[in-house]
């Protein structure tokens, strides 16, 4: 598994300044510590972050993830950021021949297994997981009809679109290595490119997302995991 975890987290600010995304307190304790919890009990015990500004920061919270359970190893993006994309690109010496992502300042309580079973039965190079969001908690980016991802656009909304990339992925690693080393690529592309084609797979999950990519979202989730909220 592998977590994105090396963005600036601009729109958290001033709570970032001084502690990367993942490290922000989420019902008393770092969200990452949620997120490996979830992971643990969907059975995943092995997780790659992929870190950059305040990197070292993550690795003396977490360790190697014993104390949770799991094994973790991180992949440093250098003196420049990669990009979503290119975070991945650079650690696939960690990764393997094919492996799940999520980004680091999403809580996705799905079925893992169910995921990855669809991506493997597909025998595509990658697999997006989307949700019929209708435009409710974020913006829908993607058409999605009859199992198949039919356009997909973060930047282009259509009102045909009522499902959202969910944030969970699978890819072999060969449809990541195609892309220069060392250069900023965003996972968006990726997915596009895989689209393009034929080479994406789908699969569909019922429970909404939960983000603390901004302020509104990390109050949602902070409720969430506090178990205050009753919008489920």
């Amino acid at each position: 598994m592998a977590i994105l975890a090396g963005g600036l987290a601009t729109r958290l600010r001033p709570i970032t300044e001084t502690i990367p995304k993942v490290l922000v307190d989420v019902a008393g304790k770092p969200f990452a510590e949620h997120q490996l919890a979830l992971l643990r009990r969907n059975g995943i015990t092995r997780a790659v972050f992929c870190v950059g500004h305040m990197g070292e920061r993550v690795r003396e919270a977490l360790g190697d993830g014993r104390r949770h359970g799991m094994e973790i190893e991180y992949s440093f993006d250098g003196p420049k950021l990669l990009g979503t994309g290119g975070a991945l690109r650079n650690a696939l010496p960690l990764l393997g021949e094919a492996f799940l992502v999520i980004y680091g300042d999403t809580y996705l309580d799905c079925d893992y297994a169910a995921v990855e079973r669809a991506y493997l039965e597909s025998g595509k190079a990658g697999l997006m997981t989307v949700f019929r969001n209708v435009n409710r908690w974020d913006s829908s980016n993607v058409v999605f009809r009859d199992g198949r991802i039919l356009r997909y656009d973060k930047r282009e909304r259509t009102p045909d679109m009522e499902h959202i990339d969910y944030g969970l992925g699978a890819f072999r690693a060969e449809a990541i290595a195609l892309y220069a080393a060392d250069r900023s690529l965003d996972l968006e592309t990726v997915y596009r490119d895989l689209l393009a084609r034929g080479e994406l797979a789908a699969y569909e999950v019922s429970r909404r997302f939960y983000e603390i990519g901004s302020p509104e979202g990390l109050d949602e989730t902070r409720n969430h995991l506090s178990g205050k909220d009753t919008l489920r």
